[in-house]
């Protein structure tokens, strides 16, 4: 984070300002950024990259052409390795930057012009500067980590890079994975019209249940998730010269489980290179995790690639081996072309959402130029926070009236939300440029934090907390709770500004605060629940999975607790092996594992049909979408559709609505639904039957069996599918000093062991259940988690009946004696 400084904002005092500042006016814009002293590890040039080696080139033959041969003649060096740029990598020696061949000179042997004329990519961004010294390192280095701060362009111009010089020839594609499907969609689109082509011709993206893709797409953007399924039909993603991982820092489950599988990948496939980029990444954490070259085997490979080289003649300017350096290369890619100044509170905020909204009105009032950007933790309070600025807006105005008594403000203030399951209608609404006289105020959680660009955005609030998802393996439930930020994430939120101009930082917390706050995040792998990832790890081939590599290892017991449900789903058997009949099978499904045996068990219920339409609406998030201010008429709404066996056959009763309507979105609208989320789970829905009749599940030309208007085959299938997250009604708990009128908490209990030693665990149904306010004797659930109020709420809530459980699962229930 750059130091204070610049003279655009300076202490002082102000009347309700809790930051004790006072904004000056912005000095006259330079055209000149920030100077390029921090590019440390790419600030010299490297040689041409106009070829690349191709994988015959690897395991001997003839060539494949079309520029993929290395063809670097008299240029190489020996060992394969080629002059570096200045200061490139940090395995460089000061003895060797002296060793200059005949015609080399420290800027490298036979460069290009210092300017040339490139087809793809933005030169005005950051990461431009760099393009030569990046192109370099992926070709001499099986691994490039370019650390890059937000806004330097990496995730939308490094693949056309790599485009122009070659990589996407012959037939192989480029792939950049992203943690997030809107981030995946958005990026693509941006880069196809950056190129001035087609979304789904030469550039596309693949996200689960959809994609925008072709033959002939050459860059392809897909979530982590996606390319991990690829890897079960092509193990060794054949089809892929460079795999870009980008937002690593973010430390997903399955970017974890991505990058240990990539480190397999590399050792059998030379030929292949994987750049990983970040803005905020442990780069010496990672580059010792990819650091083979060390390693006995490698050595031994590079020694009888010599020795092949050898005896086949080489000459003098012959490529002495032929395997890319494994030492690992980092390059810092400096991002904004602004400074941005950080401000602290001088004391502690009550109530951070009203303290966000404060701030914003604060710099608002100032009336400067620029768009102001809130973090907050989850949708409720995003709402909260767009209703209180509306208010505001109101009463302040702006636009150039100002009215009697009141001052008069150049700009209008525009409240938006942002988060994950806002409709798409509404979503688009960010990313447009604000009218003439407008500012936009938007209000969102951490999906704006990364990959995602907000134009305009000067002014960042962050309320220095985040929702975080943990997992307890001895009880098998989650909890989602508000917990600080690292300061890895607060830096990345603090980037969003200094896009357009200087830019200011306000966090609701003392400096001292803040410097207590964890430095980066806990992975999710070590607070995740990782049954899917186990049976995918077992789809590959991986047996000892507690043996496998990771970046950051898992906790032993929720490995544990992963291969227990596996087994008592069948998936497994005793050997901990697949099995034939379920575990091959529900690893073919892209689907949670609870909802995939489900799925499998409708065919001996005779329900396909309507559990393809149940599962497809569970795998979607955000079928519900009601506004603000409007909780009433959606219950009322949801009222409708409302069944008495629980969420899941509500779920099909919509979507039926909706398909009697004619897959209407303002019908949707009417009743509160997100039509793009529906209109993903009809997609979905066709995809997962095309893949039972592909796999031999169903019959190819005959339709699905169907129950009819008998709902009990349904909630048997879900009951078989999710019995390990069954729970029993045990009595009403009412609040001694609630009203006679409060109806209480009907509390639940799983039925299955847990290693919890004190009190046993209390459940509730969570308010955006159909069974909310009534008590089914048993019910099973499609997730739990822990509120901040202590409570276990379950949510996908379907009602059976208790004997089912033995009935379905004979080897983990029994009736009592």
């Amino acid at each position: 984070m750059d130091p204070p400084g610049g003279g655009f904002i300076r202490p002082g005092t102000q009347s309700g300002s809790a930051f004790g500042l006072k904004f000056d006016r912005p000095p006259p814009q330079h055209s000149g950024g920030r100077s390029d002293s921090r590019g440390g590890g790419g600030t010299g040039s490297g040689p041409s990259t106009s070829g690349r080696r191709s994988a015959a080139d690897v395991f001997g033959g003839a060539g494949r052409g079309s520029g993929r041969g290395r063809g670097r003649g008299p240029q190489g060096r020996g060992g394969g390795s080629s002059a570096a740029p200045a200061a490139a990598s940090d395995s460089d020696d000061d003895d060797e930057a002296e060793d200059w061949g005949p015609g080399q000179g420290p800027r490298g042997p036979d460069l290009p012009p210092m300017n040339p004329t490139y087809r793809y990519g933005d030169p005005s961004l950051p990461v431009g500067r760099y393009r030569r010294q990046i192109l370099w390192l992926v070709e001499n280095h099986a691994v490039t980590i370019i650390v890059g701060e937000t806004g330097s362009g990496k995730t939308t111009q490094v693949p056309q890079f790599l485009l122009e010089a070659g990589w996407a020839e012959s037939g192989y594609a480029i792939a950049c994975t992203q943690p997030r499907r809107v981030a995946a969609s958005t990026v693509a689109a941006r880069v196809a019209e950056e190129m001035g082509v087609s979304l789904g011709v030469e550039v596309g993206y693949a996200v689960r249940f959809d994609n925008a893709i072709s033959e002939r797409t050459r860059i392809k953007y897909l979530t982590d998730g996606v390319l991990l399924r690829e890897m079960m039909d092509d193990p060794l993603l054949t089809q892929y010269s460079v795999i870009m991982v980008d937002e690593a820092h973010e430390r997903s489950l399955a970017t974890d489980m991505l990058l240990g599988l990539l480190k397999k990948v590399l050792k059998r496939r030379p030929d292949l290179r994987l750049i990983i980029s970040s803005a905020t990444l442990e780069a010496g954490k990672l580059r010792d995790f990819f650091d083979t070259s060390t390693s006995g085997s490698t050595a031994r490979r590079r020694a009888a690639l010599a020795a092949a080289a050898a005896a086949a003649g080489a000459g003098v300017g012959g490529v002495a081996c032929s395997e890319p350096d494994r030492t690992p290369a980092v390059v810092t890619v400096e991002g904004r072309t602004h400074p941005v100044q950080v401000h602290y509170l001088q004391q502690p905020a009550a109530d951070y959402v009203t303290a966000a909204v404060s701030a914003a009105v604060d710099i608002h009032c100032e009336d400067l130029p620029g768009d102001i950007l809130i973090f907050l933790t989850g949708q409720d309070e995003v709402q909260t926070a767009v209703a209180q600025l509306e208010e505001h807006s109101r009463r302040l105005g702006g636009g150039g009236g100002g009215g009697p008594g009141r001052p008069s403000y150049s700009l209008r203030m525009m409240p938006l939300p942002l988060y994950a399951g806002l409709p798409g209608a509404a979503q688009s609404a960010v990313f447009r440029p604000a009218p003439r006289g407008v500012r936009k105020v938007v209000a969102a959680t951490n999906i704006a934090e990364t990959s995602l660009t907000l134009e305009g955005v000067v002014y960042v609030v962050d309320c220095c907390f985040v929702k975080q998802r943990a997992y307890n393996p001895l009880t098998g439930l989650e909890s989602l709770l508000v917990a600080p930020l690292s300061q890895a994430s607060a830096a990345q939120r603090a980037g969003r500004a200094g896009r357009v101009r200087a830019g200011h930082c306000f966090r609701l917390c003392r400096e001292q605060d803040f410097a207590q706050l964890p430095k980066v995040t806990v992975p999710e792998m070590q607070r995740s629940n990782l049954v899917g990832m186990v049976l995918q790890l077992k789809s590959l081939g991986i047996d000892n999975v507690m043996r496998f590599e990771w970046l950051a290892p898992p906790p032993a017991e929720a490995m544990v607790r992963a291969l227990e449900e596996l087994h008592a789903l069948r998936v497994l058997d005793d050997d901990a092996r697949l099995t034939k009949d379920v575990g091959l099978a529900l690893a073919a499904l892209p689907l949670d594992p609870s909802l995939g045996a489900a799925l499998l068990a409708s065919r001996q219920l005779g329900c396909v049909e309507e559990l393809l339409t149940v599962v497809a609406l569970m795998s979607v998030p955000h079928v519900w979408a009601p506004a603000a201010g409007s909780l009433r008429a959606a219950d009322e709404a949801k009222a409708k559709f409302a069944a008495v066996e629980g969420d899941g056959v509500t779920m099909l009763n919509v979507h039926q609505a909706w398909r009697s309507s004619g897959r209407s979105s303002a019908w949707a609208g009417r009743h509160f639904l997100n039509a793009s989320s529906l209109y993903r789970a009809d997609e979905a829905r066709d995809q997962l039957l095309g893949l039972l009749r592909r796999h031999g599940l169903l019959p190819a030309n005959t339709p699905p069996p169907s129950c009819g208007t008998d709902m009990e085959p349904v909630c048997r299938a879900l009951a078989a599918g999710q019995f390990m997250a069954a729970a029993v009604y045990e009595g009403t708990q009412y609040n001694p000093l609630a009203a006679e009128s409060d109806p209480g908490v009907h509390v639940y209990r799983l039925v299955r062991y847990t290693a919890h030693k004190t009190a046993p665990l209390k459940l509730r149904i969570h308010n955006s259940s159909v069974l909310w306010r009534s008590a089914p004797p048993c019910v099973v659930y499609r997730s739990v988690q822990q509120a901040d109020s202590g409570w276990y709420e379950m949510q996908g809530v379907t009602a059976v009946r208790p004997e089912w459980l033995v009935e379905l699962a004979p080897h983990m229930f029994h009736r009592p004696k």
